[in-house]
């Protein structure tokens, strides 16, 4: 089961809000929520907003925990694109584009998950191969210095 929530005219670049996004896709939904609750981007504000509707509609239409629920997609496309523009030398003008956005996400109820059994094989046997040591003959020792370092050597 899919819950859909939308976010349309958000007045921030796509790519602003892609930034946001891409840390949360594919986290579970309370996860989701603590990471934009203290994520320091301005687009995180709306989109935190956005999957807190998202639950919620999941609560109050579907019956679902909102422990369970799955950030299935999260996409970011372009909205229209306001066209203004700014004054420039010798009375000409620059134009500014001021983009928005349009942001939906798809939640599913994901089953509870049995714990997994691991069958456990039993370890190979490893031959250890022992080195017989035999006793050789000592080390020698250091030799001192035959002469000793004078201290007003030029």
């Amino acid at each position: 089961m899919d819950i859909h929530a939308s976010l349309r005219f958000l007045r921030m670049a796509p790519r602003k809000v892609r930034l946001v996004i891409d840390t949360v896709r594919g986290l579970p939904a309370t996860v989701a929520e603590t990471r934009l609750a203290f994520l320091n981007k301005r687009a995180s504000l709306p989109v935190l907003k956005l999957l807190r509707s998202a639950m919620a509609n999941a609560e109050h239409n579907f019956h679902v925990r909102k422990e369970d629920l799955l950030i299935k997609t999260i996409v970011v496309d372009g909205g229209p694109t306001l066209k203004r523009s700014a004054p420039r030398a010798f009375g000409r003008a620059a134009p500014i584009r001021e983009r928005t956005s349009h942001v939906s996400i798809v939640l599913s109820a994901e089953a509870p998950k049995a714990p997994v059994k691991k069958t456990v094989r039993p370890a190979k046997t490893v031959k250890k191969t022992v080195k017989k040591v035999t006793k050789s003959s000592p080390a020698p020792e250091a030799q001192p210095q035959s002469q000793p370092l004078s201290a007003d050597s030029n």
